[in-house]
């Protein structure tokens, strides 16, 4: 099996042709294999919306290296990529002793399908872990902002008066507060930014069955979810939400290097106080196992993002009351390009830099003492 993938072979061109892709490529790494269909949605031409689970090495080893691509569905097509360039590698013919590699391809097959961020109920599937038996976590900034954030026509005039709104409050409270109002999750507005749910997601209750499933004997877990958009043009950002100063972030920092895993400050700004990540999720579905890793980001347009997440929910939302073939098709294809960009530069970085960080996490784990 040839160790590297073009460009073209590793990125889909959609939901179907990635999951096809990805069980090709898992069929003739030797993976074990098994789907989680979901059983009330289909994609539009009527195919199944599933999430495939690749298993590489023994079923009860103590170390599992876990690989989660799609939490933010559209995006999942970098991270699929990624998994698909390391399953053609050698190092997924040869795991260190005791180490199994599971695979979680398009956790939010929905998004992925539907070409957006959110799941069937517009819910972040990155803001969804929460306790759903407890008050949810208010984000005050957030409803003073909602009213403002999503014009209502995607015009030059429209973005100038969501500018203006931002700007007002910027300049009463400052960009990191922005940035935490608009990033950081909210659960009371079902079609605005960053929204939590009112339960657990269909992604989200599947993931813990995988888990569950295939991971009762791990001890120990290094865990990457892909992600986009945060970082410079093509290269790595990474988010460690593993507790300051404990054994697990000291990992991850031995792994990717401290100077990449520790302080870091998405945009230049203040880490948001991020709530239900799939990473939290993680851990409370692995009681007393030890998980180490991160969100790994692939830099795309910068803060410019900011207004790619507004176009997302205005196309969801705002775009259906007056339709316009031609408009759509444009925004639609902006948005894509603007969370997994076109670019074969950027795509051969994706690959290049999400082959040696995988290689990093399991050498580490091996390591893990």
């Amino acid at each position: 099996m040839s160790d590297k993938l073009e460009s073209w072979q590793a990125f889909a061109v959609d939901y179907a042709d990635g999951r096809a892709r990805f069980i090709a490529h898992a069929k003739a790494a030797g993976a074990e294999l098994r789907s989680y269909t979901h059983p009330t949605h289909t994609a539009s031409d009527g195919g199944a919306l599933s999430v495939e689970v690749a298993r590489l090495g023994p079923a009860g080893a103590s170390r599992t290296l876990l690989l989660l691509s799609g939490t933010h569905g559209l995006e999942g097509a970098a991270g699929s990529a990624a998994q698909l360039a390391w399953l053609a590698t050698p190092a997924a013919a040869a795991l260190p002793p005791d180490t199994n590699v599971l695979l979680v391809h398009a956790i939010n097959p929905y998004g992925w399908a539907y070409q957006t961020r959110t799941t069937e109920n517009n819910v972040d599937l990155n803001r969804n872990f929460v306790d759903h038996d407890k008050p949810y976590p208010a984000n005050e900034a957030y409803d003073e902002l909602h009213p403002h954030l999503i014009p209502s026509a995607w015009t030059e005039a429209g973005q100038e008066s969501v500018k203006q709104a931002i700007e007002a409050y910027r300049a009463l409270h400052g960009d990191d507060a922005v940035f935490n109002a608009t990033a950081s999750g909210q659960y009371r507005h079902a079609q605005g930014l960053v929204y939590g749910g009112q339960q657990r997601e269909w992604s989200n209750l599947t993931l813990e069955r995988i888990l569950h499933d295939h991971l009762s004997q791990t001890r120990k877990v290094a865990f990457i979810d892909w992600h986009t958009g945060i970082g410079e043009y093509g290269e790595p950002f990474f988010l460690c939400f593993n507790a300051d100063g404990s054994e697990e972030q000291e990992q991850a920092a031995r792994w990717w290097g401290r100077d990449r895993v520790l302080g870091q400050r998405p945009h230049g700004l203040a880490r948001p106080n991020y709530q239900g990540l799939v990473f939290r999720g993680v851990e409370a579905f692995l009681p007393g196992r030890e998980v180490a890793g991160a969100v790994v980001e692939f830099g795309t347009r910068g803060l410019h993002m900011r207004e790619a997440l507004r176009l997302d929910q205005w196309l969801r939302f705002h775009a259906p009351r007056e339709p316009d073939a031609a408009r759509d098709q444009q925004l639609r294809a902006d948005l894509i390009d603007a969370f997994v960009p076109y670019s074969g530069i950027w795509r051969r970085a994706v690959i290049r830099h999400g082959i040696a960080i995988t290689d990093q996490a399991l050498q580490g784990l091996a390591a893990w003492n």
